[in-house]
């Protein structure tokens, strides 16, 4: 079994690996890491740039667990999650969040509320403290 980590080079994100980490060792399971994107990766701060993805790399191979990591592009970041989460036959998918706005739910929507709501595992949501 896999734990599925959501990840951007946000200190949000930060939190939700070091938990997702976390639940791996304790249930024995091996983590993949998923840093997805729109496409429009020159302006999707979200997207790891080269050094964000080396500096997730030392991270993941310095916690002993076995691990993957996919950068996959789609129409729809949730999907693109849970289309890893389902390819994996995922036990957990870990996600950050981040403080919204009601009037920014209500404009873009809200890419941890569909993974929470169409997930077939369990979703860890991770807050960040404050």
């Amino acid at each position: 079994m896999t734990v599925v980590i959501g990840f951007t080079p946000e200190p949000t994100s930060t939190h939700a690996l070091e938990r997702g980490l976390s639940e791996a060792r304790l249930r024995g399971e091996r983590v993949l890491v998923v840093n997805a994107t729109k496409g429009d990766a020159f302006v999707d701060p979200r997207y790891g740039g080269e050094g964000d993805i080396d500096e997730l790399q030392q991270q993941l191979d310095a916690s002993g667990l076995e691990h993957e990591v996919s950068r996959p592009m789609g129409p729809d970041i949730a999907d693109l999650v849970l289309d890893e989460a389902a390819r994996v036959d995922a036990s957990l998918i870990v996600i950050g969040l981040r403080h919204r706005t009601p009037v920014g739910k209500l404009l873009l929507g809200s890419i941890a509320q569909r993974i929470l709501l169409d997930a077939t595992c369990p979703v860890l949501a991770v807050k960040p403290p404050q």
